[in-house]
């Protein structure tokens, strides 16, 4: 895949780049370790302060930083926006409590005691270089959860981005140099997928992260594994999106809309799979189809937009053929289900309700990764939980009721990283992020996900003499 920005409204070619040279990977690499080895000594203070510098300087940038975001991958401009200040409080949030997070840890003194021991602590420390492989539908916001924390622990990054956000890719680079980070801390690396082996396996390169599609996480894992390497995965996401009798069917409805079509669809912790008691099955569908039909479909840097094109159109043919292999099972379009006809140019596609879901179908089983929900009718929780969990995903799950006993219920069965009752999936830089099963592993975000690229070392002191 050649790295250029390719602009997915109109399907115009912007600006290419060429592949950096292995001479010029390996000139970054030493570049990192040489730069690791002098910040990890900085204390949080100076850290705080650079990362506090970055986050001013991206707020300073939002707007035209935005407009790069939506001219890459098409998410509507004002969305943008939005996941620009959303990587500035991510950033001041870090630079205010990565201290504290990483606190040094005293046992119980029992323990201590019983080790043999006059006292222990646990210190918390970097790892090194960390290497990065993200993804373009919140390239910004994914780039940010991992080096916010990562900076704040002592670690430096290498980010290998997706190839069709090389803009954002260079202002992320630029944002951490301007913000007066010491050279060689965090440097995008502008290669293809093909160069990731090679550089994971460089013995300086630490550790590895990836936000991605399922064949990309087990390629690095696999990697990192035959090295022995820390990764975190945050891969696909099948969510489910439960409506009980109990449940505000309107605001329901209503926040659904938004669930299914947040980044233009494109994004692994947007609700997919909409699963509706059948007692209010019917006030359901009729409220949200409406509300998928109303959806402004069009050029994503008019404010007017609600749903702009998918980022490629690989991306669109694959959701098509989704889509189709489902109508031609027997699936029923409630609502969309083909290209919009106003739009010639570029990659669009209509927001659409697909119900009469079957296990024969493929859309059943994989990931949509567009405006495409998919809605089935149950009988009573027990098959709402099971067919929540009829996924090879596990990152997220949204449940709408008022009854505490539904609550208890879908908090200990439901198969996933998160449980969101009465409200949309999303990320918050106090919580902790992640998925099971094929939706990855480790957690990032919080004090959870700041401690994955550390050293929890153990320091034991013998008996005084």
């Amino acid at each position: 895949m050649p790295i250029a920005t390719v602009n997915p409204a109109t399907g115009e070619t912007l600006e290419t780049f060429e592949p950096i040279a292995p001479a010029e990977i390996e000139r970054r690499i030493a570049a990192a370790h040489a730069a690791y080895g002098r910040y990890r000594t900085t204390g949080f203070g100076e850290r705080a302060r650079l990362l506090g510098r970055a986050a001013d300087l991206l707020e300073e940038d939002s707007e035209n930083v935005a407009r790069t975001m939506t001219t890459e991958m098409g998410k509507p401009v004002k969305a943008a926006r939005a996941e620009a200040a959303k990587c500035v409080k991510a950033m001041r949030w870090y630079a205010e409590h990565a201290e504290e997070l990483l606190a040094d840890e005293h046992p119980a003194q029992a323990d201590v005691e019983d080790s043999g021991a006059s006292r222990a602590v646990v210190h918390y420390r970097p790892l090194g270089v960390v290497l990065a492989v993200m993804p373009w539908n919140f390239p910004l916001w994914q780039v940010v959860r991992f080096a916010a924390p990562a900076l704040m622990a002592g670690n430096v990054g290498l980010l290998k981005h997706a190839s069709n956000v090389p803009r954002t890719a260079l202002y992320l680079e630029d944002l951490f140099r301007r913000a007066g980070f010491p050279e060689g801390c965090f440097q995008t690396l502008l290669v293809g997928s093909d160069a990731v082996e090679t550089i994971l396996r460089d013995d300086r390169v630490a550790a590895a992260t990836l936000t991605g599609s399922e064949p990309a996480g087990r390629s690095v894992a696999s990697v990192a594994g035959d090295e022995i390497k820390k990764t975190v995965l945050e891969l696909g996401g099948s969510d489910p999106y439960v409506v009980l009798p109990s449940a505000d069917v309107e605001r329901a409805a209503r926040t659904a809309v938004t669930a299914r079509v947040q980044n233009n669809g494109q994004s692994c912790i947007a609700a997919k799979r909409f699963i509706v008691h059948t007692d209010v099955y019917d006030a359901f569908r009729e409220r949200f189809v409406a509300g998928m039909r109303e959806l402004t479909v069009g050029d994503p840097l008019n404010e007017e937009t609600d749903v702009g094109p998918l980022s490629s159109e690989q991306g669109r043919d694959d959701l098509e053929e989704l889509v189709d292999d489902a109508l031609g099972l027997g699936a029923t379009a409630l609502c969309g289900g083909q290209r919009p006809k106003e739009q010639e140019r570029g990659w669009y596609y209509s927001p659409t309700v697909l119900a009469d879901i079957t296990p024969r179908m493929r859309i059943h089983r994989e990931e949509t990764f567009g405006p495409v929900a998919t809605l089935y009718r149950v009988a009573d929780l027990d098959e709402a939980v099971a067919l929540a969990n009829d996924t090879p995903f596990g990152l997220s799950s949204n449940v709408w009721t008022r009854d505490d006993a539904d609550i208890a219920r879908c908090v200990r069965d439901l198969q996933a990283g998160g449980v969101f009752f009465n409200g949309m999936t999303a990320s918050h830089p106090g919580l902790p992020f992640g998925g099971i099963k094929r939706s990855g592993y480790g957690r990032e975000l919080s004090g959870h996900g700041i401690r994955e690229f550390c050293n929890a070392t153990t320091v034991w002191y013998g008996p005084a003499e």
